[in-house]
């Protein structure tokens, strides 16, 4: 039960903040991460109205920053979250923390939380420490189960996401990697923390872009994808149809593109010389294009 008044800082809720870097940025400016608190009174972050984004930094490239902060307007439109902030202003306060910051490997995380009035709205940018999948899943492929359920803003990253934690804490559970959303008429729509496709050669099927959050890594990996000869195509998957598919896969910031082993009873088949081929390509354009996608 919360305590009228009272604060708890970002890092004790979240111990994945670094240990090696002691500021964040609020609202545009640079402040020891100790000032990083939120009130236990804050009505608009405990019901989850705000958004946020989790941008990779690599070597001190900042990865798709246009992208992800178009997608942090965007989601605040859509709920219609009023706010100070422009586009132009949440990318300088992004380079000005990645420039103090230095040139690590890190990801960020935007926060931008609601407020009774647009002026009292708050942008936070921390530097947390990056999660990235066993090496092995990229050989083997990961284990995935599904959980019943339907984000209300498919195209909102917000910060409203109690049903895609049960979600994940259930795949986690399972030991699997992450837990497919099925919604009222049995489609795969998207993980709780990554896009799914199915593979077949050189065709990717991916879910309707209106049903889906649209990945920025998605966006990538199917841009790189028809670059080189692949053949997108937008449908439903019916859970029960993926075993008419030879391989599927999932796409994040974390995991770029990652295979999957299994779909709750389902085996798929070892990654194919057309999956292969399509991390290669992903994992070289990464390498090369210096944090733009075009």
């Amino acid at each position: 039960m919360a305590i009228l008044g009272r604060s708890y800082k970002f890092g004790e809720v979240n111990n994945l903040v670094s240990q090696q870097i002691t500021f964040f940025s609020h609202n545009g400016v640079i402040e020891p991460i100790e000032k990083a608190t939120i009130p236990f009174s804050n009505l608009e972050y405990s019901y989850g109205f705000g958004v946020y984004e989790t941008i990779r930094v690599a070597n001190g490239i900042i990865y798709f920053l246009r992208e992800h902060v178009q997608r942090l307007i965007s989601s605040a439109k859509i709920l219609q979250l009023d706010h100070p902030f422009s586009a132009l202003s949440v990318e300088q306060s992004v380079y000005e923390l990645v420039d103090k910051a230095g040139a690590g490997t890190y990801n960020l995380k935007l926060l931008l939380i609601g407020a009774p009035t647009k002026d009292r709205a708050t942008l936070s940018i921390l530097c947390l420490n990056p999660y990235f999948p066993d090496r092995k899943l990229y050989k083997e492929g990961a284990a995935l189960i599904t959980y019943a359920h339907e984000r209300p803003f498919p195209h909102a990253k917000s910060l409203n996401m109690l049903q895609s934690y049960l979600a994940y804490r259930k795949a986690k559970q399972s030991h699997a990697y992450d837990a497919l959303l099925i919604n009222r008429v049995g489609c795969i729509t998207e993980g709780t923390r990554t896009n799914f496709f199915c593979l077949q050669g050189k065709t990717i099927i991916t879910p309707k872009d209106h049903d889906i959050l649209l990945g920025v890594m998605r966006s990538v990996v199917l841009s790189v994808a028809v670059r080189h000869g692949f053949v997108v195509v937008q449908k439903d998957i019916p859970l029960k149809s993926v075993s008419n598919y030879p391989g599927s896969f999932v796409t994040s910031t974390s995991s770029k593109v990652l295979p999957v082993k299994s779909i709750e009873g389902h085996v798929f088949v070892p990654p194919s010389q057309e999956m292969r081929e399509l991390m290669q390509l992903c994992d070289q354009f990464l390498a090369e294009c210096r944090g733009k996608l075009e």
